[in-house]
């Protein structure tokens, strides 16, 4: 697919992953709603890009916040071509610690969020992306990104919401590309490592010497090369997922070759 004069809907594009991949995706030709719960940093982003993004205060766990958000991106832009899973969020809280055990609450958030939080959404942009006609021989109208981690697979200590919710991303990513491959839709799940996002560096959006500094034991984890990721390096890989359509059901790690240890 090309991303000319195509419509994305990214979630948690206001900052981190989700801003990344609206910047490189508005740089190529695409039109990105913007969906996210921080007004001021969104409409910030939205002017920024001008008339090729708008934004809407989207909640990814309520089924009537995201359809209002669809429709708003139906009403601006036409059509829903591609959706980018972005929202997201951790703890770190042991399953038992010294205040008792894990919170159910807490862990049900991040569930909620990470998890049934992406499914809510695609489900709903693959209703809109079945409508479009093909824009290929292949028959294909749309194409679903969803985001999980590496945790997924090396969770820490005081990562089992974290990972068990990264986790189902993974698990759910084939059967939905192979209920989806009927009417033309891909989806696949970027697996990402260390990079360098607010989650990561306590609300920042840039990387300073400073935080590099104070992140360093954590870089030189990184096979190669030492460092964190970039936000752009993911967005990237998300440009590519759009733009291979030989890429389905896959989840592809993007990590520098770190394979996480439990601390």
């Amino acid at each position: 697919m090309d991303l000319k004069d195509k419509v994305a809907v990214i979630t948690g594009g206001a900052s981190g992953l989700g801003r990344a991949t609206v910047k490189r995706f508005v740089a190529n030709g695409a039109k990105c709603a913007i969906f996210d719960m921080n007004e001021e940093k969104g409409n910030a982003l939205a002017d920024e890009m001008g008339d090729a993004a708008i934004f809407c205060n989207v909640n990814v766990t309520s089924e009537e916040s995201v359809q209002a958000g669809i429709q708003a991106t139906m009403d601006a832009f036409g059509a829903i071509h591609i959706c980018g899973n972005f929202a997201g969020t951790g703890n770190a809280i042991r399953t038992l610690g010294k205040n008792g055990p894990f919170p159910l609450d807490a862990f049900n958030m991040i569930i909620q969020i990470n998890l049934v939080g992406s499914f809510n959404v695609l489900r709903l942009c693959a209703e809109k992306m079945a409508d479009n006609e093909p824009f290929n021989e292949d028959g294909g109208r749309g194409v679903i990104i969803n985001t999980a981690s590496v945790a997924a697979y090396e969770g820490q200590i005081g990562q089992a919401a974290y990972s068990a919710s990264k986790g189902g991303v993974v698990g759910m990513t084939l059967p939905i590309a192979r209920d989806l491959s009927i009417v033309g839709i891909r989806v696949n799940t970027i697996v990402p490592g260390l990079i360098a996002t607010p989650l990561m560096m306590g609300g920042a959006e840039e990387l300073t010497p400073e935080i590099a500094e104070f992140l360093k034991p954590l870089a030189s984890q990184v096979l190669y090369p030492k460092r964190l990721g970039n936000p752009d390096e993911i967005a990237q890989l998300a440009q590519h997922i759009v733009e291979n359509d030989y890429i389905n059901g896959e989840c592809i790690r993007m990590d520098g070759g770190i394979r996480m240890q439990p601390k």
